[in-house]
C-alpha cells in the first residue's frame, strides 16, 4: 500500500555539488511548488562545498532556504536528503539518495570507497530513512559502468547524471504525495562504508601501485588529497602515474628509487609510482623534489 500524504509538501536537505545539481535540476525543469524548504550545510571538508551556491539559487528561485543550524517548524511532512550528515529527526518522511547500489557500501563516503576498491560499476540509491542508517526499503536505483583510471570529480559528474534520473522518477509522486512502498533490501548482501578522518587520507605504501593510485585519485579534488609524510612533513599528493616495476634487492616501500623530470618514482609494495602533483600541507609546490634520498611515509 502506498505512503500517501494529503497535502504536499518537501523539505529538501542539501550538500555539496550534488545536492546544488539537483536543485539545478528541480528549478530548470521541475514543478518548484512542491518544495517547501530547502535546509543547507557548509561542509569544512571540501575545497568547495557549493553552500553559497545553493543559499543563492534559492533566493533566485522564490524557494525559502534555512542553514542546518537555523531552528525550524516542521514544514513539510516529508524530506528529501542529499549528501546529508547529519540525523534528520522532524521530517513524516524521509527519502534519501544515497551514493551507492545498496546493499553495499551502507555508511559513509561510500563512492569513495567504491573508486578505492575498483568497482566496476557505480550508482544511487533512493531510498526511505530507518532508524538504521541505509537499510531501509529501496525506491529506485540508477547506475554507470567505469573504467579506470577515474578520478573522484568525474566518478562525482556521473553520480549527479544518476541523481538527477532519480529525481525525475520520483518527482510525480512527490508532488502528489503518493508514495510507493519500496522494496526490502537483501541483508545477506549488505557491506558497510566506514566514516573517514584525516588519518584515512594516509597513503599506505606497502599497497600495491594500482591500489594507491585508486586512492589517490579517490581522494583529490573537491577532497583535500591523499595524504603522506615526506621527510617527517606532511604533503598531499594530487596525481600519480604507474611505472614498470625493477628488481629491489632491499624493497622498502615509501623510499624514492628515481627523480624524473623532479617527480619523485616512489617504491610500493607492489611496482612503482610516479608522483606527478605533490603538495605541501599549506598547499606550496613541492616538486620538483628536492633531496633525491627521501623517504614518503
Amino acid at each position: 500500500m502506498a505512503t500517501t500524504h494529503p497535502t504536499p509538501g518537501l523539505t529538501l536537505f542539501l550538500m555539496t555539488e550534488k545536492g546544488y545539481r539537483v536543485l539545478q535540476h528541480i528549478v530548470a525543469h521541475l514543478d518548484t511548488s512542491v518544495v517547501a524548504l530547502v535546509v543547507g550545510a557548509p561542509d569544512p571538508g571540501l575545497a568547495q562545498d557549493f553552500f553559497a551556491e545553493i543559499r543563492d539559487l534559492c533566493a533566485q528561485a522564490d524557494i525559502p532556504f534555512q542553514h542546518r543550524n537555523t531552528e525550524r517548524p516542521l514544514s513539510a511532512s516529508y524530506a528529501l536528503a542529499v549528501s546529508w550528515r547529519w540525523l534528520i529527526a522532524d521530517a513524516g518522511t524521509l527519502i534519501v539518495l544515497h551514493d551507492s547500489l545498496l546493499p553495499r557500501y551502507r555508511g559513509f563516503a561510500p563512492l569513495v570507497s567504491c573508486l578505492i576498491n575498483g568497482e566496476p560499476t557505480i550508482g544511487v540509491t533512493a531510498l526511505y530513512a530507518t532508524a538504521e542508517f541505509d537499510q531501509g526499503p529501496i525506491l529506485g536505483q540508477t547506475a554507470r559502468s567505469v573504467q579506470y583510471p577515474l578520478r573522484i570529480a568525474d566518478a562525482i559528474q556521473l553520480a549527479v547524471e544518476c541523481y538527477l534520473e532519480l529525481i525525475n522518477q520520483l518527482w510525480p509522486q512527490l508532488q502528489t504525495g503518493q508514495l510507493p512502498p519500496g522494496t526490502p533490501q537483501h541483508e545477506a548482501d549488505a557491506t558497510y562504508s566506514l566514516w573517514r578522518d584525516e588519518q584515512d587520507y594516509r597513503i599506505d605504501w606497502q599497497a600495491d601501485s594500482a591500489t594507491i593510485r585508486r586512492f589517490v585519485d579517490a581522494l583529490g579534488w573537491p577532497y583535500q588529497g591523499a595524504s603522506t609524510l615526506l621527510n617527517g612533513q606532511l604533503h598531499r599528493v594530487l596525481a600519480a602515474e604507474p611505472e614498470p616495476d625493477v628488481r629491489i634487492e632491499n624493497r622498502t616501500p615509501g623510499k624514492v628509487l628515481f627523480v624524473r623530470g623532479g617527480q619523485p618514482v616512489v617504491v610500493c609494495g607492489t611496482g612503482l609510482l610516479r608522483l606527478t602533483a605533490l603538495r605541501t600541507s599549506d598547499g606550496g609546490e613541492a616538486l620538483p623534489l628536492a633531496r633525491f634520498r627521501s623517504r614518503f611515509e
